[in-house]
């Protein structure tokens, strides 16, 4: 069990330091072996590529400890194969597969006492992430390259944990630029901050964006991907090659078809539908599930039967069913889960 003095039942979903990160450095056309270290401050040239042009990516898993002990991660080799792509849309150098779960297990591992105990509904976040280093004053990429993973123990993003929330539909336009929307780069997130920060300061915990083409239909959260349940119980999620693939949202869909024999759909959803719909809830890695209470259309409520606090039926079974599989307590599809060895 973990020996750290922590409330983590309270914690929140913020940064708290830990006693190791991973990091590996790209020089001359190579990735070094890599190494944990207790430094956590990172040191550039003031023209450095990351700081000129943003060339920076990122991704983020949870590992979970279970009720008999054991470190858990889920599905980390999706998370390797969706930072390539990323890299790669990025010119940046992919850091491989193999070497990433590598660098998870040991920064897991010696960080394991940060791992909140099971059933107190903390996880331990993982943040891997990659950025230009070399001096770059044109618009170029970088030559050289930092791969790091950062671990922090969280809560609930969401305040309330799973209280359902209100979401508005935006004014502002995508949180990713048009073409970018399946990779997780700095400049996504950096271009939904405003956005964000309007909606809070306006009452709202999030903007449901619209796609920039039409503006009809619903896309994706500046953080989450959305998926709706309809009256007779199906589950259905947004088509679109600009919204981040989800690997929680894929996750689901399976668990619905195959654990709850639920009838699954991903297609375009225009927003004049959404008031059909029984229940919503944003997912990713941070939230899991978040259920949405109310979405708020220029003055117009649309509010969910499932209603305003608590989790929908259908959703608190998605949840139950994914979360119980990521702690061990239900049994996983084959390779899905990735236990850290102590």
């Amino acid at each position: 069990m973990s020996n750290v003095d922590l409330d983590w039942a309270n914690i929140g979903f913020g940064y708290i330091q830990t006693d190791k990160r991973y990091v590996s450095n790209f020089k001359d056309g190579a990735w070094d072996e890599g190494c944990l270290t207790e430094d956590p401050n990172v040191v550039l040239n003031e023209c450095a590529g990351v700081l000129q042009y943003a060339q920076t990516v990122f991704e983020g898993l949870k590992a979970y400890r279970t009720e008999d002990g054991r470190i858990l991660t889920f599905r980390p080799d999706l998370n390797a194969k969706r930072m390539i792509d990323s890299a790669k849309r990025l010119e940046m150098p992919p850091f491989s597969e193999e070497r990433f779960i590598d660098a998870v297990d040991k920064v897991v591992a010696a960080n394991a006492r940060y791992v909140p105990p099971f059933g107190s509904g903390a996880s331990l976040y993982l943040r891997p992430y990659m950025f230009g280093t070399n001096p770059v004053i044109g618009v170029k990429p970088a030559t050289e390259y930092q791969f790091r993973i950062l671990v922090t123990p969280v809560g609930p993003y969401f305040k309330g944990g799973a209280k359902p929330i209100t979401i508005r539909v935006s004014d502002f336009d995508r949180a990713a630029p048009r073409g970018t929307g399946h990779i997780k780069a700095g400049l996504n997130y950096a271009m939904s901050l405003h956005a964000i920060v309007d909606a809070h300061n306006q009452g709202y915990d999030e903007n449901m964006y619209l796609d920039s083409h039409t503006r009809t239909y619903v896309e994706e959260t500046g953080g989450a991907n959305f998926i709706f349940i309809t009256k007779d119980g199906k589950l259905v999620t947004p088509k679109s090659d600009t919204i981040l693939p989800s690997i929680t949202r894929r996750s689901l869909c399976y668990v619905a078809e195959h654990y709850l024999d639920m009838e699954v759909e991903e297609r375009e959803i225009p927003l004049t539908e959404v008031k059909e719909f029984a229940e919503c809830g944003l997912c990713g890695t941070a939230a899991v599930i978040s259920p949405v209470g109310k979405v708020v259309d220029h003055g117009t409520d649309i509010c969910f039967p499932s209603g305003m606090t608590e989790m929908g039926p259908v959703t608190k079974k998605l949840y139950d069913t994914l979360t119980g599989i990521q702690m061990g307590r239900i049994e996983a599809p084959e390779g899905w889960i990735h236990e850290i060895k102590l």
